[in-house]
């Protein structure tokens, strides 16, 4: 069944092609390309989705999609509560070329009407994948009270925390060393002082400190390894005290770890069958990414890839990218290459990837020279100049009572700081928004760095015959030019477009954390049922 789209000024009527619960979940296992676009906020999204679904909310359509799904010619099943968001998506999509577009017939609440199985929670697939490894591979954990122990007794030991570094220094495990997770096998030999001494991965929950362990062990190091069971969370739920704003990050690379880490990867990669390509046949993939999605990722500590990375690879630091795959890869079944001077840490982020289902996952050995961080691939139609206000004269509106300024920025941006007096709105939901703030004079939108605000522009002129403009350069410039900013909450919509972690969440704190990490462990029954995964067993 097709449902046909109105015609779109210099755009061919586009077809948007209904499907079926039991088509799609057909499609899901046919083993072509497919992207599953969940368009809803983020926070109504992690109530209730498919497994497979990534959130792009419309609201942001033309700031995320085109990274997530850079092929204009992908199989692209759009998804909503039926409630609009999939034709309004669509007109967007085709004006940006893409083609060939499904929805899902009935929305969401079709899926589970059908007799399929639908998941809270996000980066599910890659978090059930960590209870998958935990459970095949029988990976050794060790409980906070445990390792609380072994510290008062000054045990011989390592903690190595496998977050970023920004995740680190917020909170941590007392004595921890921040190793990033496809960092440790390249650089435990020079953090452990013998065969004898333990080491334990930790990260906030489970994930990160479950595939972390098992790669050390993966890797064959001698030391006995363990997970810290639930991460910092598990710690602070036992009743110890995390450290705050820590420093300890693990030294340079030396020439006998590097050489012992290649050693290791070189077996992991025999292991698990992770084939190696060079510049050449990685320049033929490029050119037939219009027949092909290709990811390239540099997996990398992101400062290596800003000093110089390979044209056009993606900064996806090999930890994050295993922890979080949804919010990297859009396209299901697509080519992925990992780019790694040293080969460990693709090595060893390729050989999950491969674990958790996705085929022809390939290594570049290769240092590129490109610097800095390329701007995010747009689309959508940019606003009229004229219709640009600079900082100046939007204070000078403000002094005079004259503008109502609305704020699009991400909610825990908003709540942050912003602009005096701006309210905070989503922009696929402005008309409601709209009715609850006291419009005058000007309309001016406003977003984090002003881009999301002029796309906005449009939409907004035709919810209000009041004039409407935007903020030249949006947040950012106003903090950069020495403007005030308020944290003062003035809410015209609720704040649904972004799920908190626990330790994020006002309230019950400890009862938030003991929640989510149930919900971890509660996944592989889940996904059981789903029987759409293809996690590979151990080998």
């Amino acid at each position: 069944m097709s449902q046909a789209l109105p015609s779109i000024p210099g755009v061919s009527i586009t077809t948007l092609r209904a499907l079926s619960a039991e088509a799609l979940k057909a499609m899901l296992a046919d083993g072509q390309e497919i992207a599953l676009v969940d368009l809803r906020e983020e926070l109504i999204y992690s109530q209730n989705h498919l497994l497979w679904a990534r959130s792009i909310p419309l609201s942001r359509l033309e700031l995320k999609f085109a990274r997530l799904v850079p092929r204009r010619t992908t199989r692209i099943v759009l998804l909503d509560d039926n409630d609009g968001l999939v034709e309004r998506a669509a007109r967007i999509l085709a004006r940006a070329k893409y083609n060939n577009l499904h929805t899902l017939k009935g929305g969401v609440a079709a899926w589970a009407a059908a007799g399929f199985e639908l998941f809270s929670g996000v980066n599910v697939p890659s978090k059930a994948f960590g209870e998958h490894v935990e459970h095949t591979s029988g990976t050794p954990s060790i409980s906070a009270e445990q390792l609380n122990t072994l510290m008062k007794g000054g045990a011989d030991m390592v903690v190595l925390d496998s977050r970023p570094f920004d995740e680190y220094q917020r909170i941590s495990i007392p004595s921890a060393t921040n190793v990033p997770g496809a960092e440790l096998v390249l650089r435990v030999h020079d953090l452990v002082s013998s065969p004898e001494t333990l080491v334990v991965v930790n990260c906030a929950g489970r994930t990160r400190s479950i595939i972390g362990a098992q790669s050390l062990i993966n890797a064959g190091i001698p030391n006995k390894v363990v997970a810290l069971r639930n991460g910092t969370m598990g710690w602070h739920l036992a009743g110890f005290t995390c450290d705050k704003d820590k420093q300890k990050r693990s030294p340079g690379v030396s020439s006998t770890s590097l050489a012992w880490a290649k050693s290791a990867a070189g077996r992991v990669a025999q292991r698990f069958g992770i084939e190696r390509v060079d510049r050449v046949r990685l320049n033929q993939w490029i050119a037939e990414q219009q027949e092909r999605t290709l990811y390239l990722f540099d997996v990398r500590d992101p400062a290596e890839y800003e000093a110089g990375h390979v044209a056009g690879a993606i900064s996806a630091p090999g930890g994050q990218l295993v922890q979080a795959t949804d919010q990297y890869a859009g396209t299901l079944n697509a080519r992925i290459v990992l780019v790694d001077e040293l080969e460990v840490r693709a090595v060893m982020t390729a050989s999950w990837l491969k674990q958790m289902g996705w085929k022809d996952v390939y290594v570049l050995a290769e240092a590129g020279y490109d610097k800095g961080w390329p701007p995010l691939p747009l689309f959508g139609t940019p606003p009229p100049p004229e219709s640009a206000i600079d900082c100046g004269a939007l204070a000078a509106l403000i002094a005079k009572e004259q503008a109502a300024v609305v704020d699009l920025s991400l909610s825990r941006d908003y709540r942050k700081a912003h602009i005096p007096g701006a309210w905070y709105a989503i922009r696929s939901r402005l008309a409601q928004a709209f009715e609850k703030i006291a419009l005058h004079d000007d309309v001016v939108l406003t977003s984090e760095d002003g881009i999301l605000a002029g796309l906005a522009v449009a939409e907004a002129k035709a919810l209000t015959k009041l004039p409407v403009r935007y903020l030249k350069g949006g947040n950012a410039a106003w903090r950069k030019a020495g403007y005030p900013l308020s944290n003062e909450a003035r809410m015209a919509d609720e704040a649904v477009d972004a799920w908190l972690k626990p330790y994020e969440r006002t309230g019950d704190t400890k009862g938030a954390m003991s929640e989510y990490l149930s919900w971890e462990v509660d996944l592989l029954p889940r996904i059981a049922r789903d029987g759409s995964c293809r996690f590979a067993s151990p080998r």
